[in-house]
């Protein structure tokens, strides 16, 4: 058999993590170590990489992995793909969210995100990509 190509381009794929606390007042972000926006929070998140099964795997590997959290219950918030969104290419992300109790969870910085920290949702800082806008619909997900 011939090896087959694809003429198309093709997407990079993420997923996004939004946790927020119970009363839903903060959210967990990470700041980024590496570029692009070295230095800016973010939500917890990663590329898909092909020895996940899937990419609710990719965003619980990457939550484990940006904040040492585990066993987290996570909800679809949906999928984000405008382009430019992300200065390496084109990148479409899957968002999940969920609620947890801060006093029960300790994150932590890791792998590429220099600490991890939760930030009131009414003081956010400038975030990196388009994570503002994911964290207003996963709370719109969360209210509903």
């Amino acid at each position: 058999m011939g090896e087959y190509t694809y003429r198309y381009p093709r997407p990079s794929l993420t997923a996004d993590n939004v946790l927020f606390d119970l009363e839903m007042k903060r959210v967990l972000l990470v700041l980024r170590g590496g570029e692009p926006f070295k230095g800016c929070w973010a939500l917890p998140g990663g590329f898909f990489d092909f020895a996940d099964t899937d990419i609710e795997h990719t965003a619980a590997r990457e939550l484990e992995e940006e904040t040492t959290l585990t066993g987290i219950p996570l909800q679809l918030v949906g999928v984000f793909s405008k382009e430019g969104r992300d200065p390496r290419g084109r990148t479409v992300t899957v968002a999940f969210t969920a609620k947890v109790d801060p006093l029960k969870v300790h994150p932590k910085g890791g792998d590429d995100a220099a600490e991890a920290r939760w930030h009131d949702l009414d003081k956010l800082p400038p975030l990196a990509f388009d994570h503002h806008e994911i964290i207003a619909r996963a709370k719109e997900v969360l209210d509903n």
